[in-house]
């Protein structure tokens, strides 16, 4: 009984934290007026901590949504779409009670532990900084991490509002090296073909039935649709893309036709 009462508390703890950090519509988020000097910012340096008392439920719920937070940051590795917050919820609490400052170099990701560490590199540009996860979200459909302004504008993504990027979680007290910011933005750029943007309608077991979808996007969109096979434990999925997409708002924009469509389940993903 009194553990049904704690993580009924706390699941309203998360909530409120959430609904403090992550929901306001009532301002307009943005730069500081005043930019510093963002070079003379570290990265985050990963250390053993405790997790946050509150910010990790097995399963949380935001605007009709559920997600499920991971036992294990270990072996984390994904692409998607990075976007960042700033000036709105700057001095705010996070979802794991820490304070956010739009100035140091955190992030919020929807599933990911809290505290966890994560390197994040830009696909498009080749820049890499490295970040503490201590807030939950964006909860964007389409998004795949919300990063400090500080974060952002190393990694040259603040101007555009979003960016291509790879997140991959980083064990602390692991034998990897850590490379300074300077040493990073001054390796070879990486042309912008290296990363391309799809949106994925689903994936099916039988070739005859993403063939259907397929012949169906063709009639309604003008885009290239493709089929992607891929082979696993359990078989062959064909996954049936729109793409390459030209940008982030495109592949908003068009999701949101599919789903008058009847497609539902579409998202962005980034190979």
């Amino acid at each position: 009984m009194r553990l049904t009462v704690f993580w009924r508390r706390a699941a309203l703890t998360l909530a409120y934290l959430l609904l403090i950090s992550c929901s306001s519509v009532s301002e307009k988020d943005g730069a500081p007026r005043k930019v510093p000097d963002i070079s003379q910012i570290p990265d985050a340096v990963p250390k053993v901590e405790p997790r946050s008392k509150y910010g990790n439920p097995a399963q949380y719920e935001v605007f009709g949504k559920s997600y499920y937070t991971l036992t294990s940051a270990e072996g984390y590795r994904e692409k998607g779409i990075a976007s960042w917050y700033g000036t709105k919820f700057h001095g705010r609490r996070t979802s794991s009670g820490e304070i956010y400052d739009m100035y140091e170099m955190t992030a919020a990701h929807k599933t990911l532990p809290l505290p966890s560490y994560v390197e994040v590199t830009n696909l498009e540009n080749g820049r890499r900084v490295v970040v503490k996860v201590n807030d939950r979200g964006p909860f964007h459909d389409n998004r795949l991490i919300d990063l400090s302004y500080s974060a952002a504008t190393k990694l040259g993504i603040v101007a555009k509002g979003t960016g291509l990027v790879e997140v991959r979680a980083i064990t602390p007290g692991s034998a990897s090296k850590r490379v300074t910011s300077i040493k990073r933005e001054s390796q070879p750029v990486k042309s912008a073909s290296s990363a391309a943007m799809f949106l994925q309608v689903g994936a099916f077991s039988s070739l005859n039935r993403a063939e259907q979808v397929k012949s169906r996007l063709q009639q309604d969109i003008a885009d290239s649709v493709t089929i992607m096979p891929v082979s696993g434990v359990q078989g062959t999925l064909y996954r049936v893309r729109v793409g390459p997409l030209a940008s982030v708002a495109y592949g908003d924009d068009l999701a949101a036709r599919l789903v008058g469509l009847g497609f539902r389940d579409s998202h962005i993903v980034v190979d």
